[in-house]
């Protein structure tokens, strides 16, 4: 005769929590770690670091190929994961952002990245910090593949799958929505970060690459369950380094340049100052540059009544325009300058091009430059560099192009659109009069001489 087994209540619980556990551990993924840090992708698909349940969420906008982010990956990341993500307390979730205007191969590596991390976690994060500490290898490689696929072999990836992964192409789609939802949050620089908590609906930005105490200003509040202190409020507007006295003499070591590393025409004695910020590929841009500015020039800057400054910003929506920007800073390099800003708006219908590269290097030559040395600049990263640092000077004060920052006495206002040129003139010509008047104080950012002036960056 058959019999039952029977347990009594406890006892059938106890039997009953073995076998959930025993069912868990059979079905149950381990948590991969990288460096000692848990490692995973989000549901949304975003690589993160750290405690998935952290109350502290960190993420990260950022482009492989963004020499500011790449700062960031030296200088501080190392202190962020060591205070914050290493123990638990913020989860780091990673954003692909690459700017393409300026970083044309950047998603190539974006892309790899994700592909790799479709076999690991772990090997995500390897390819990740690979791909910034070998930036200088592969910046200015015209097609990145083969050493973003020798990176991959190195961190331990199957490369037939990571073709297949390239090849489907799902993962170019991934980094481009990434893109969309970064620009719809208002991101137009790398790095850019963007501080959540689950105990608060509020989110905290920061932009650019900032040393770790910013971090923490946000985020030890966040981790203590309170919202970060407001931010002190600002001081009255400051003209920025760039307008500044010490950052419009002229630098004595690059002739027809100033300490800010901008190029200049005219007077640096002058009571008025103009900073244009201009892009290559902007038709606005090139009407002033063919149509206004040699008038302007004739009757305004030759004369010595107003320094005229130009600064590049080039806008995501011409894909050249970064590139025409390094080409003159790369002919300013052997003081032709003025001379290539002429031509690249002379003749852009010839460069903007897909063939961008090619043609620009090929309108060098007409100049003429050396050629040699004109190559080294246009291959490596110091004309880049610079471009760079006039987008970052630009925030906050510059959306469109052409932007006229007009600056006397210590004091800029803010002009944006091309005018005709009796227009420009006219408007220049009333603010020299009020200056002559004493209804306005005069420009003295030169009154100090070469020979004194301050070093760049004081």
């Amino acid at each position: 005769m058959n019999r039952k087994l029977f347990l009594p209540p406890f006892w059938a619980l106890v039997a009953a929590t073995v076998l959930a556990s025993n069912l868990a551990q059979a079905t149950e993924v381990p948590q991969e770690t990288y460096q000692d840090m848990p490692v995973g992708f989000t549901d949304e698909g975003y690589a993160f670091v750290g405690n998935p349940d952290a109350s502290v969420i960190l993420e990260e906008w950022s482009d492989y190929l963004c020499p500011f982010c790449g700062r960031h990956f030296s200088q501080t990341l190392p202190g962020l994961l060591d205070q914050y993500v290493r123990g638990g307390k913020v989860k780091l979730v990673f954003r692909d952002f690459p700017l393409v205007s300026l970083h044309p191969t950047a998603p190539k590596g974006h892309v790899a990245a994700l592909c790799v991390g479709e076999q690991s976690a772990a090997r995500y994060w390897a390819m990740h910090d690979a791909l910034f500490q070998r930036q200088q290898e592969w910046n200015r490689l015209p097609d990145p593949s083969d050493f973003l696929a020798d990176v991959a072999k190195e961190v331990g990836a199957d490369m037939a799958a990571l073709e297949a992964c390239i090849a489907k192409g799902d993962k170019q789609a991934f980094v481009d929505r990434s893109v969309q939802e970064g620009q719809a949050l208002g991101y137009n620089g790398t790095p850019s970060f963007r501080f959540a908590s689950i105990k608060h609906d509020e989110t905290y930005n920061l932009v650019g690459a900032q040393p770790i105490a910013r971090f923490a200003r946000l985020a030890d509040p966040l981790i203590a369950g309170e919202k970060p202190p407001e931010e002190p409020k600002p001081e009255p507007p400051e003209l920025p380094q760039w307008a500044k006295p010490e950052g419009l003499v002229p630098d004595p070591t690059r002739p027809g340049y100033n300490q800010a590393g901008d190029a200049y025409k005219g007077d640096p004695k002058a009571k008025l100052v103009v900073v244009e910020f201009n892009d290559f590929q902007c038709p606005a841009c090139r009407r002033h540059a063919l149509e206004g500015q040699p008038r302007i020039d004739t009757e305004l800057v030759d004369t010595g009544k107003v320094l005229w400054v130009t600064k590049h910003f080039p806008l995501r929506i011409h894909p050249y325009a970064a590139l025409a920007a390094v080409t003159a800073e790369c002919a300013g390099e052997q003081g032709k300058f003025w001379e290539m800003h002429h031509l690249l708006f002379d003749q852009t219908d010839q460069w903007a091009t897909e063939d961008a590269e090619n043609a620009l290097v090929a309108l060098a030559e007409s100049v003429p430059l050396d050629h040699s040395r004109f190559v080294t600049c246009f291959n490596g990263r110091k004309g880049l560099e610079r471009v760079l640092h006039d987008l970052y000077d630009a925030q906050g004060v510059v959306q469109s192009t052409p932007t006229f920052i007009i600056i006397a006495g210590g004091r800029g206002s803010v002009m944006k659109g091309a005018r005709p040129a009796d227009q420009f003139i006219a408007l220049l010509s009333k603010r020299l009069e009020a200056i002559a008047a004493g209804e306005e104080s005069p420009n003295k950012a030169s009154a100090a001489s070469p020979a004194t002036a301050a070093p760049p960056g004081s």
